[in-house]
C-alpha cells in the first residue's frame, strides 16, 4: 500500500524589494525531507519557506512518514516532476535508491540538490549542502578520546547508529566518530566492519528517543561496563540517557552526538551529552532555495567548497568541558545558533 504525502504550499507571494521575485512569480521548488517531525528537519523547512519568500517562489514541501520512508520520497519527486517545478531540495532516506528518481526530475530539467545527506554517488544530484557529517564525528572523537586520556585504551564503546549499514550520514559520522577515536575503521564505506575489541556493540536506533533506549539497553546486556556512547543524533542519546538512569550509570558514562538542536544543546549543559558537533539546517536550506532561483534565472549551477564535491555549511564542536587542541564553542554560544 502506498503511504500519504505530507505536502503542502509555503510561499507563493514575491517580496516587493526584490525585484527578480516580482518577474519570476511562477518559479516553484519542492523540499522532501526524512520526515516533518524532526526538530532538524523543521528547522531546514523553515530555512527554505524564508528563502522562498524572499525569493518570490511557489515552495511545496513533502516528508516521509518516519525515517527511512523511501516510498514517499519517490512519490513527491514524481509530483514535483508533474508540477514542472524549476528544482528539488531533498535529504534521502535511502541515498542509493532515490537515485533513479532523481534521475528522472534532472531529465525533465528540474535542479537537484541535497540537503544534509550526500545521495550515492554524491555527483547523482546537480549539488550538495551539507555538514561534513564525516569532521562532525571525528569532532566528537577526537574529544572523547582527549578528555578520557589513558583511559581511551581500555574504553567499552557503545555505537548507537541510524539504521542499516549504507553510505549515508549515519555511516559518516560513525566512521568520522571511530577515526577520531583512534580506531581503524576498516572500510569507511560501512560500519559494523571493525576489529578493535573496545567497539561493544552497534545497535540501530531509527534516529529517535525510543531507539536510543531500547538500543542503549541492547549494548548493555552486552556489557553492562560500557563507559562511552556515541550516537547518531541527540534524540538518541536522550534514549540512550534513560537506559543509564535506569541502571544507575547516568555519571559514569559519557555521550557524544551530533545535530546542535536546543534540546541537544541544553543536555550538553544538563551533563547529559559530554558534547555534540553542531550542524546548520536552516543554512542548508537558504543557500539550497537561492541556487534554485539563481538556476531558474540564469541556468547557473551551485559551485562547491573548494577541494570538496559538496558546498560545506560548516559545524562546530559545543562542550562546556573543552579538551586541549580541539576547536569548540561553549554552550551559551551553541544555544544561541541552536535550532528546534
Amino acid at each position: 500500500m502506498k503511504k500519504l504525502l505530507t505536502g503542502t504550499v509555503l510561499a507563493v507571494a514575491a517580496t516587493s524589494g526584490s525585484a527578480w521575485a516580482e518577474a519570476h512569480t511562477d518559479v516553484s521548488a519542492c523540499i522532501v525531507t526524512k520526515t516533518d517531525t524532526n526538530p532538524f528537519f523543521v528547522k531546514m523547512r523553515e530555512g527554505a519557506e524564508a528563502a522562498a519568500e524572499e525569493q518570490g517562489i511557489a515552495l511545496n514541501a513533502y516528508a516521509g512518514q518516519i525515517d527511512g520512508d523511501h516510498e514517499s520520497q519517490v512519490q513527491a519527486i514524481e509530483t514535483c516532476i508533474a508540477n514542472q517545478a524549476s528544482g528539488i531540495l531533498i535529504t534521502a532516506s535511502d541515498t542509493s535508491a532515490i537515485v533513479d528518481a532523481v534521475d528522472q526530475a534532472r531529465d525533465a530539467g528540474l535542479l537537484v540538490i541535497a540537503l544534509d545527506t550526500p545521495l550515492n554517488p554524491i555527483d547523482a544530484a546537480d549539488a550538495t549542502f551539507a555538514t561534513d557529517n564525516f569532521v562532525a564525528g571525528q569532532l566528537i572523537g577526537e574529544w572523547a578520546a582527549a578528555t578520557m586520556g589513558d583511559a581511551a585504551a581500555d574504553a567499552k564503546i557503545a555505537m548507537l547508529d541510524l539504521g542499516i549499514s549504507q553510505p549515508t550520514v549515519g555511516v559518516l559520522r560513525d566512521q568520522g566518530f571511530l577515526t577520531g577515536f583512534g580506531i581503524d575503521v576498516v572500510d569507511p564505506n560501512r560500519w559494523g566492519d571493525e576489529t578493535d575489541e573496545r567497539i561493544i556493540c552497534n545497535e540501530v536506533t531509527a534516529g529517535n528517543e525510543e531507539g536510543g533506549r531500547t538500543a542503549m539497553e541492547n549494548c548493555l546486556a552486552i556489557d553492562p561496563d560500557i563507559n562511552l556512547v556515541y550516537t547518531i543524533n541527540e534524540p538518541a542519546a536522550a534514549g540512550a540517557y534513560e537506559a543509564l538512569v535506569a541502571v544507575g550509570r547516568e555519571r559514569d558514562v559519557m555521550i557524544v552526538s551530533v545535530d546542535g538542536g536546543c534540546p541537544g544543546v541544553r543536555n550538553v549543559a544538563d551533563g547529559v551529552i559530554g558534547a555534540t558537533s553542531q550542524q546548520y539546517p536552516l543554512d542548508m536550506a537558504r543557500r539550497g532555495i537561492e541556487a534554485i532561483a539563481q538556476y531558474a534565472e540564469d541556468g547557473t549551477l551551485p559551485v562547491p567548497t573548494e577541494g570538496k564535491n559538496f558546498f560545506d555549511t560548516g559545524v562546530a564542536l559545543v562542550t562546556d568541558a573543552p579538551a586541549e587542541g580541539i576547536e569548540s564553542i561553549s554552550v551559551e554560544e551553541g544555544l544561541e545558533l541552536c535550532w528546534g
